[in-house]
């Protein structure tokens, strides 16, 4: 393996974890034989990427096409035949991970001479090194978190920010840095930009310019001024700028859709007018204009260099036809600047299962019967490291949560705390037991009685309103936290009508509590900004319906367009198993006045084609409105095409139900029912004690639909028990033997066992 030269402007750094190291891959990799050697593998476009060694380049590479492995290829073909110089070649991207397997594909392809880094990194390199010549003395200390001074900048202001807020005035700072808007411009910026900002623009502004000047007065720089500085140094130092164009004389540049304006300005004076570029990206993975990212450079490439050579990478090596051909439809519907450069993806695997579209009647549902699909392909040999639930929002997590553990699978939550660990909520819950415990002797419950409007006034005192706050970000965030706690008391109160605050308190701790198991390997809960870049076998969107997705605040086209693409991100990260699914109400027995998204039209069986009054045929994917089965076919059915589900059938008078509880019951409500009547009051009883000494409300150890189900079935045996829904494996584990017992007529103690 080519042994690695240190540029003086890349300095050796030894508490770089992947300095020295093969890929991290555990083990060392024979770098190939010669040049020729590195195209072995290479499909026709990614050979020809990796031959373009001249020009600029542009690669539009689609999800799962391989774009890494053909850019890597690319460097060390160069390399390796001797035509570019290891020193020489700066490639850049915009994550540490990602720079990180860069490095490591690279060296084990025998060119770990080359320099990968992020744009961040690069720019605090080249500036600690010119930093003495250019102004002497040693450079600014680099401010590592900037939201302590952002909190001292609006005290000085007279703005008081919580915790939240602080966070998103600090995401403000940030975005109008990498725009290059200085803080007299930022009001105007925000106007002609449509952005939601946090609080008044012209406050922000004015936290702005006080942060700034703070900073120079103790002589600390952020990571947004790394970049600005360095561009001022380019801009002004000729000398310098040439220097570094000596040293560096090729680019690549991964995610180049994620380009923002002040990295856009860096890299052109890197260049130079030379044109010894390449840039990698798909415009249809733009997801993250909020932080100032803008597909606009790339899509502009070859308006800027009319010379360059542009090649598409199609071949989709990560998904299944019917996943591929999901991505391309949804696309097809797009419209706007991104949507013209949309790539058109083609499978490279076998056929997989349909994607599977269920509509629920409420979300409690959706989320059991998510768990208990994911259970079953567990059970069929699918790692729990492979599943993963995506949804829009992280305030989402909760119900997920709860269904996971109800059903026994661990899972992981990644880019956001657990639910019941969440500041915010853990704050709340404080709150709600004190006023629990004082309640008689705290103003804010006076001439309160009912128990959800109890809630409520106590959670304004933490941040909740009866409306949501304009935008996203961590305000909102934490809105969302606090709304879903006061669902949960409404919730809770319409089970158990005599309920207080304090049997609401015990019913948060009983739910924090069986959700504290440890942090291990299991089943992935994200959002689906966090699962750009990553891939699971079997992927579950959640929550697909008006408002959610898109989200209620994304009132522009472009914005509405931006929410297309990333459910886009959230289809294309499955390699096997979809399940996209949506929930009709929030609750149980709620109304059902949710709609499914308007992404999905044209795309779920059944669904009008966006601008006509025709419904599509069945094709392309399964239609669900039963909470049954299991994605892919169930256990059995894993790896192979998932039969259809015809409508459930009243199992009377043959109609067909579409009421989750008259689906539960395989009848309709008004149909003569054959349960018998002694056992169901034998069961209510028996449920009764159970809830008691749990206690929590009655429909946590059975809903009145799964005790009618159960008396009219007489189940004899687990497996009779298991086939009627809402009989759970634990449940099954806790109340099963019970349950038997009571329906072949014998006595059950009181005492059941503890749980």
């Amino acid at each position: 393996m080519t042994a690695a030269t240190h540029s003086p402007l890349f300095p050796h750094d030894p508490q770089d974890p992947h300095e020295g190291r093969t890929a991290g891959y555990g083990q060392i990799v024979e770098p190939p034989r010669d040049a020729d050697a590195v195209l072995e593998g290479l499909d026709p476009e990614q050979r020809e990427v990796a031959t373009a060694l001249h020009g600029p380049v542009c690669v539009l590479a689609g999800a799962g096409t391989g774009k890494t492995r053909a850019i890597t290829h690319r460097i060390a073909y160069g390399v390796r035949a001797g035509i570019l110089q290891p020193g020489s070649v700066l490639a850049v991207t915009f994550t540490n991970r990602a720079a990180g397997e860069m490095r490591g594909r690279l060296r084990q392809l025998g060119a770990g001479g080359v320099q990968a880094r992020t744009f961040h990194s690069a720019a605090l390199r080249q500036l600690q090194f010119f930093w003495p010549k250019v102004v002497g003395g040693e450079m600014p200390r680099l401010l590592e978190r900037k939201v302590q001074l952002v909190a001292e900048a609006a005290a000085r202001c007279r703005v008081r920010l919580d915790r939240n807020e602080l966070r998103d005035v600090t995401g403000e700072i940030e975005w109008a840095k990498v725009t290059q808007t200085v803080p007299a411009d930022y009001p105007a910026a925000v106007a002609k930009s449509l952005r939601d900002a946090p609080r008044d623009a012209a406050e922000i502004g004015q936290i702005y310019g006080m942060y700034e000047q703070l900073k120079r007065d103790r002589s600390v720089i952020d990571f947004e001024d790394v970049l600005l500085l360095t561009v001022g140094i380019l801009q002004d130092r000729h000398d310098i700028a040439d220097q570094i164009r000596r040293q560096y004389q090729h680019f690549v540049v991964d995610e180049y859709q994620d380009v923002s304006p002040l990295q856009q300005r860096l890299l052109e004076l890197w260049l130079g007018d030379r044109e010894s570029l390449c840039v990698v990206g798909d415009a249809s993975q733009t997801i993250y204009s909020f932080t100032g990212a803008t597909p606009d450079h790339l899509l502009n490439f070859r308006t800027r260099h009319p010379g360059a050579t542009v090649v598409k990478l199609v071949r989709d090596y990560r998904s299944t036809p019917q996943v591929v051909h999901l991505a391309n439809r949804l696309l097809h519907q797009a419209s706007g600047r991104a949507a013209e450069h949309r790539l058109e993806l083609i499978s490279q695997r076998e056929a997989g299962p349909e994607p599977v579209y269920t509509e629920y009647a409420d979300e409690p549902a959706e989320a059991e019967t998510t768990a208990r699909r994911i259970r079953d392909l567990i059970a069929a040999g699918v790692p729990a490291g492979e599943i993963a639930v995506l949804y829009r929002i992280n305030a989402q997590s909760e119900v997920y949560e709860q269904a996971l553990a109800d059903v026994g699978v661990a899972y992981q939550l990644r880019g956001a705390e657990r639910f019941f660990e969440r500041k915010e909520v853990r704050e709340a819950g404080a709150a709600l037991r004190s006023a629990a415990r004082f309640g008689g002797n705290d103003a804010v419950l006076d001439d309160v009685v009912e128990l959800p409007s109890q809630v409520r006034a106590v959670l304004s005192t933490s941040g909740w309103t009866s409306e949501p706050p304009t935008g996203s970000g961590a305000v909102r965030d934490r809105w969302e936290s606090l709304a879903a706690l006061v669902r949960l008391a409404e919730d809770f109160v319409r089970a158990k009508p005599s309920a207080t605050l304090s049997d609401l308190v015990a019913e948060l701790d009983e739910r924090a509590a069986a959700q504290h198991a440890p942090t291990v390997q299991g089943v992935t809960l994200a959002s689906l900004h966090s699962a750009k870049g990553l891939e699971w076998d079997a992927v579950f969107l959640v929550g697909l319906t008006e408002g959610m997705m898109p989200i209620t605040y994304a009132k522009t086209d472009e914005q509405v367009e931006e929410e297309r693409r990333l459910l886009y991100v959230g289809v294309t990260r499955a390699r096997l198993h979809l399940s996209l699914s949506w929930a009709l109400s929030r609750s149980p027995g709620g109304r059902a006045s949710r709609r499914p998204s308007r992404f999905l039209n044209g795309l779920r069986p059944g669904s009008a084609v966006p601008g006509s009054r025709r419904a599509v045929a069945a094709r392309g994917g399964s239609f669900e409105r039963s909470d049954a089965g299991g994605i892919g076919g169930g256990a059995a059915g894993v790896g192979a095409r998932r039969k259809r589900r015809g409508p459930v059938l009243c199992r009377v008078c043959g109609k067909t139900l579409t009421e989750a509880g008259e689906m539960k019951l395989s009848r309709c409500e008004d149909c003569p029912s054959d349960m018998d009547e002694g056992l169901y009051e034998r069961l209510r009883d028996w449920r009764a004690v159970q809830a008691k000494r749990l206690g929590q409300p009655d429909y946590c150890v059975f809903t009145d639909k799964t005790l009618m189900a159960i008396a009219e079935a007489v189940p004899g045996n687990e497996a009779e028990l298991t086939g009627i829904a809402g009989v759970i494996r634990r449940k099954l584990d806790r109340f099963g033997a019970d349950v038997l017992a009571i329906c072949a007529g014998e006595e059950v103690a009181s005492g059941a066992q503890d749980v």
